[in-house]
């Protein structure tokens, strides 16, 4: 008889327990450990967050962001996957806490380090205005001085609120919690840069468009556009300058021209004069030796008087050259104001030197082109005025403002004119 013993077949086997197999999906954690997970849940107060734990994570509100008073749904979303670090496993209410702001302020600070060790520059949006300066959120809560938001120091910090800055990291303390910015080195940098291509990029010779920018005993500063150029007094105008302020003001569009640029001190030397007409080249084009003009005599000296001919052109009439008679002190023929008519006897541009000629402009000769349209040769050959009506309205014009005997004006008689 063959044997029937019964031997149940084995299904399967189990190496562990069934709530061992349940445990060995949970992740192992432990306070300070940084997690990720899917957010189930948002509430005005808190966050869930499911990390594979027997329970669900909870990020309270002022854990989730540097920022303070922030609504929980403008950080974090539903379904959203993100980073935290374990607060405690277990509080007093059993829940594990966890803290999104802190697992980004501990990725921060590595960043945050390597940027400082390279000398590179961090970059957020400003979050708050506190005293003595900005809070900008660059993965925690950078402080950047109020003296060192611009290169000149800022009175009003509330506008920089929402901007996005960059800056430099001037100090770091990790167990102070303690990050220090700089804008102003970003700014400093970023300009110096901007300098060296500006300069590059400028040539002596060049016409630039500025506008000035400010006006000091020596001359005035123009704003090239990148830079500050440097106009000397010697070349604001073809004419002497007692102040700067008599020829430009701040605010001014002039246009200059480069006359030199130091690289290694980074200054530019600029000329207004050399963009505008040399009045002696002018005067040298439109007149002749031999020609007569009108002056107002402008200074007396010992040898001599200077007589301007023209505007910026001054020229001297030797005391030789003052009359037929001999004359001891030029004051004996001419004083300080006085108009009156002389002769170009000598024109050197090279040097920019006139010498006139009273006594021989008495003598007669032919006037320069300016004057030919207002006067004539009346019957006895001397220049007058060409025009009655004209004349007789200028002398009207004379007497209203000052008076019949011209008293009031200050001025010296009308001076006769000269003979042909």
């Amino acid at each position: 008889m063959s044997d029937t013993t019964y031997t149940p077949r084995q299904i399967t086997e189990r190496d562990t327990s069934f709530a061992d197999a349940i445990a060995g999906t949970m992740v192992e954690l432990k306070d300070g450990q940084l997690v990720s997970g899917t957010v189930v849940k948002v509430d005005r107060d808190e966050v869930l967050l499911e990390i594979g734990y027997k329970t669900e994570g909870v990020i309270p509100a002022r854990e989730l962001s540097i920022r303070n008073d922030v609504d929980p749904n403008e950080i974090v979303k539903l379904g959203e996957r993100i980073e935290a670090l374990i607060l405690t496993l277990e509080d007093k209410e059993g829940r594990l806490v966890l803290s999104k702001k802190r697992a980004q302020y501990e990725r921060a600070w590595g960043d945050i380090e390597k940027i400082k060790d390279a000398d590179g520059m961090v970059e957020g949006p400003v979050i708050e205005v506190v005293k003595g300066g900005l809070i900008v959120d660059i993965g925690l809560r950078g402080f950047l001085p109020a003296s060192l938001v611009e290169l000149r120091r800022v009175r009003d910090l509330q506008p920089y609120i929402g901007k996005v800055l960059q800056a430099k990291i001037i100090e770091l303390d990790r167990n102070r919690n303690n990050v220090v910015l700089s804008r102003r080195g970003f700014l400093e940098e970023t300009q110096r840069e901007q300098r060296d291509e500006f300069l590059t990029h400028l040539k002596p010779g060049e016409v630039r468009k500025g506008v000035v920018s400010s006006v000091v005993p020596f001359g005035a500063f123009v704003d090239l556009g990148g830079m500050d150029g440097l106009i000397h007094v010697s070349e604001l105008s073809w004419k002497h300058v007692d102040h700067p302020g008599s020829v430009v003001a701040v605010g001014d569009e002039v246009t200059v021209q480069v006359l030199d640029v130091d690289m290694s001190r980074e200054r530019i030397s600029l000329s207004l004069k050399a963009t505008q007409q040399d009045p002696w080249q002018e005067f040298a084009g439109s007149h002749e030796v031999g020609q007569l003009v009108y002056g107002r005599v402008t200074k007396l000296v010992p040898f001599g008087a200077f007589v301007q001919v023209g505007d910026g052109i001054e020229g001297l009439v030797h005391i030789s050259e003052m009359s037929a008679h001999h004359v001891e002190a030029p004051e004996q023929v001419v004083t300080p104001g006085e108009e009156l008519w002389v002769k170009i006897i000598d024109l050197d541009l090279d040097r920019r030197r006139i010498s006139l000629s009273i006594k021989q402009a008495a003598e007669g000769g032919e006037l320069a082109e300016e004057y030919r349209s207002h006067f004539e040769v009346d019957e006895h050959g001397n220049w007058v005025g060409g025009d009655d009506a004209e004349r007789e309205a200028a002398w009207a014009d004379y007497y209203k403002e000052y008076g019949q005997d011209g008293a009031a004006a200050g001025e010296a008689p009308a001076p006769e004119q000269p003979a042909q």
